[in-house]
């Protein structure tokens, strides 16, 4: 068979085009006019109640519609129309179809509620040995007892086992793509906790990489949590270069929470606080979620229901201690009453739900 070196040229240069767009940023032109056709976006970090960490939630025995359904019957009555939501690793290799599935479920949900999602692949918080399973009850006033690290520790330290990772994201990526539901990927949370610093930085690239290749429809982001820290500078300055989409976290004051807004908006891309709420710090939504509608920045707390994560309690909190009379994070009681009936309200008036 004759091989037409014109047609074989133009096929290469095409191929070329689409691999090296495969691997681009999105313009900050795109990224806006993506953003500008969300509204403002509004929610929380979600776990729900019966779930102590991201495995409880995904996998098949303790997975929990119906509860997930009722408490965002209360987030769509407030008026929250955004999730930021953890996936695991872990859950995805113990059952791959089946925890698909219930990710197909969950976006049902939430899109009955009138519910956007972004999800989480990696995580660099808390505990480094997930096992698949029955996971460990709460330990009594323990802030976040039993949230899990993704990948594990033995996992990430050795490059070697990155493999089933780059399935696990690509698997992910690939199946929901093209998926309205979810609006923005967020790839790794706080990157270089739990003392890693930049050590988490060759990950964080593999993990930028396999979603260029995807090339999903949807943005991505890599969420800032350390500006101006000298030990994660070279890991802050990757994420503010590859995002489409800015994120940081901010659980200071007013003051604080102002100079982030204004640092990262000068970047010209959308911006997401996605995680803020602590109501100790004096990082309250009276100050800040006015703050960051007046200026359209995407607004997500931390918490949402009391429940087996014990988030009420600030991360220090001595064991046993009693319900603190001013929770750390979360919104509702486990019956859906709120916590602060005032901020309930403050929310209704912002998202035009009262």
């Amino acid at each position: 068979m004759k091989i037409n070196k014109l047609a074989l040229g133009l096929y290469f240069l095409l191929f070329t085009c689409y691999f090296i767009n495969a691997q681009s940023r999105w313009t900050a032109e795109k990224a806006n006019d993506w953003y500008a056709k969300q509204g403002w976006l509004v929610g929380c970090n979600y776990i729900p109640a019966t779930a102590i960490n991201q495995l409880e939630m995904w996998q098949s025995d303790t997975f929990d519609p119906a509860q997930i359904d009722k408490e965002l019957g209360w987030a769509e009555n407030i008026g929250f129309n955004f999730l930021r939501v953890f996936l695991h690793d872990v859950a995805w290799q113990s059952d791959p179809n089946g925890f698909k599935d219930r990710i197909r479920q969950f976006l049902s949900i939430c899109e009955k509620h009138k519910i956007k999602v972004m999800f989480v692949f990696f995580d660099d918080c808390w505990y480094g040995n997930p096992k698949p399973g029955k996971q460990q009850e709460p330990t009594p006033g323990f802030h976040n007892s039993y949230w899990l690290q993704s990948p594990a520790f033995a996992v990430k330290k050795d490059s070697t086992q990155w493999k089933i990772l780059e399935e696990y994201v690509k698997d992910i990526l690939y199946t929901f793509s093209e998926d309205r539901r979810i609006i923005l990927w967020d790839l790794y949370n706080e990157p270089g906790n739990n003392d890693f610093y930049n050590e988490s930085l060759p990950l964080v690239k593999k993990i930028t990489k396999w979603f260029r290749e995807i090339n999903p429809s949807q943005p991505m982001t890599i969420g800032v949590w350390q500006l101006g820290n000298p030990q994660y500078r070279e890991i802050t300055n990757y994420q503010l270069a590859n995002s489409d989409v800015i994120s940081y976290h901010n659980y200071g004051d007013l003051e604080s929470m102002k100079k982030d807004v204004d640092n990262y908006q000068s970047f010209g891309r959308p911006v997401v606080c996605s995680e803020y709420l602590a109501r100790g710090f004096k990082n309250i939504f009276a100050t800040h979620l006015p703050l960051m509608k007046k200026h359209n920045v995407a607004a997500v707390n931390w918490g949402f229901v009391m429940g087996k994560t014990q988030t009420v309690y600030p991360w220090n909190a001595p064991l046993n201690g009693p319900i603190p009379e001013k929770w750390h994070h979360d919104i509702f009681w486990p019956d859906g009453r709120p916590f602060n009936t005032q901020e309930i309200r403050l929310i209704k008036s912002l998202t035009k739900k009262e």
